[in-house]
Order: structure tokens, then C-alpha cells, then sequence
């Protein structure tokens, strides 16, 4: 199945960005409306971070285990996710780009490496699905960013 990557523009520098999205447990503030139940293991932040979460997404319910594999402080990290009893295998990249006008683009990239069968035929379906959802996640990570940059301030 063919990746896909929703992207957003921040008025934070990649330092401030990758240090909020480097702690496993921020993520439910920007992800919960489609993953719940977060139960976050490991470290708090760094490789070997992990979570498992309940995905709700088109009108289906799975567990998802999520482990933070590859950390390239302040530009990627980069989580494995296993879920359909390990029969779906993907990988979730978060990559920070610093803007030349200041701030950051700030992309996720969801890339299936194996898909059970019926993903693959709904593949269409389940790449759009999966594009709307975490365009929702790029605006709330905005959102979530601003609020925890302005209190990490005060």
C-alpha cells in the first residue's frame, strides 16, 4: 500500500517541535480522537518508547502496539506499528523541517509494510480515511504545540 503524509506549517523552531513529539504520552493530546485507552511503557521519551492504543477509525476497532525505533534529534522520529494480531506491520515517521521564514513543517508519513488481505483490497478507502484522520492530527499537534510552548514559557 502506498504511504501517506499530512503536513503542517508551526511557528516553532524544530528544537521546541521535536522535544514535545520526542514524549510518547504527548501524543494522546494531539491523537485521541481516533486512538484511545493510551497505555505508554518504556521510557518516557526516546527509542524504546512505546504505547499501546485502541484505533477507532472506519467504523473498526484494533489495538495497535507503537515503539519508538529510530530518534534523529531535532529532524525524525520514527515509530513502529504492529497491530491485526502482527499481521499489519507499519512504520509512522515524524519528520521536522525547519522553514526559512521561521518555524517548522512539521510531516507524518503512515507507511504500511504488511497489510492483512482486506487492507489491500480497501486500500483506496483505507488510504483516504487514514489521510483525513491524521490531517486532524497535524491541526491539533498545532494546537497542543502552542498551548505547551506557551506554558513550558510562564
Amino acid at each position: 500500500m502506498k504511504p501517506v503524509t499530512a503536513s503542517i506549517d508551526v511557528p516553532h523552531p524544530p528544537e521546541q517541535v521535536y522535544d514535545f513529539l520526542d514524549v510518547m504520552a504527548h501524543h494522546e493530546r494531539f491523537t485521541d480522537h481516533y486512538l484511545t485507552n493510551w497505555r505508554c511503557s518504556g521510557p518516557d521519551r526516546g527509542i524504546g518508547s512505546c504505547a499501546t492504543v485502541t484505533a477507532e477509525l472506519g467504523g473498526t476497532k484494533t489495538e495497535i502496539s507503537i515503539e519508538v525505533i529510530e530518534a534523529d534529534a531535532p529532524r525524525s522520529i520514527v515509530e513502529r506499528n504492529v497491530s491485526a494480531g502482527g499481521r499489519r506491520l507499519a512504520h509512522g515517521t515524524y519528520t521536522v523541517e525547519a522553514l526559512q521564514a521561521g518555524g517548522s513543517r512539521v510531516s507524518f508519513t503512515y507507511a504500511w509494510e504488511r497489510a492483512p488481505l482486506a487492507d489491500r483490497l480497501l486500500a483506496p478507502v483505507i488510504r483516504a480515511t487514514m489521510r483525513r484522520a491524521n490531517a486532524t492530527v497535524m491541526r491539533r499537534l498545532a494546537a497542543e504545540l502552542a498551548v505547551h510552548v506557551a506554558t513550558a514559557g510562564s
